[in-house]
């Protein structure tokens, strides 16, 4: 069982930064593709962005392409979500996710664990 805790989360005013953590309780984490996902309310959770378990390969959803970076570094079982230039429409709660060997592309369906989530406000 692995154990994921996302931090970082909170108020930002449009235009602003956040970057967001996800700690993993396992040290198989590298074996993990990681990704984040956000549900807002009243819509289905959707993939914001996502790295592979071997590295290298990143994917992210259109709307936040440009402005958001998704990093890990597996000798801290941590994977970050770097926000920028930040949007009303990104508020949401943000879930840190993994896949055991998955690919940059997650989804609902394959995710294998979640973290309990973290809320992202952005004022206009």
């Amino acid at each position: 069982q692995v154990q994921l805790t996302e931090s970082g989360g909170g108020l930002s005013q449009a235009g602003g930064s956040l970057r967001l953590s996800c700690a993993a309780s396992d040290r198989t984490f590298g074996y993990y593709a990681m990704a984040w996902f956000r549900q807002a309310p009243g819509k289905e959770r959707e993939f914001v962005a996502g790295i592979a378990w071997t590295g290298g390969y990143n994917a992210y959803a259109d709307s936040v392409k440009g402005r958001f970076t998704i990093s890990r570094d597996n000798t801290k079982n941590t994977v970050y979500l770097q926000m920028n230039s930040l949007k009303p429409e990104d508020t949401a709660v943000y879930y840190c996710a993994a896949e055991r060997r998955g690919g940059a592309v997650v989804t609902v369906r394959s995710v294998d664990y979640w973290g309990q989530g973290t809320q992202v406000t952005v004022s206009s």
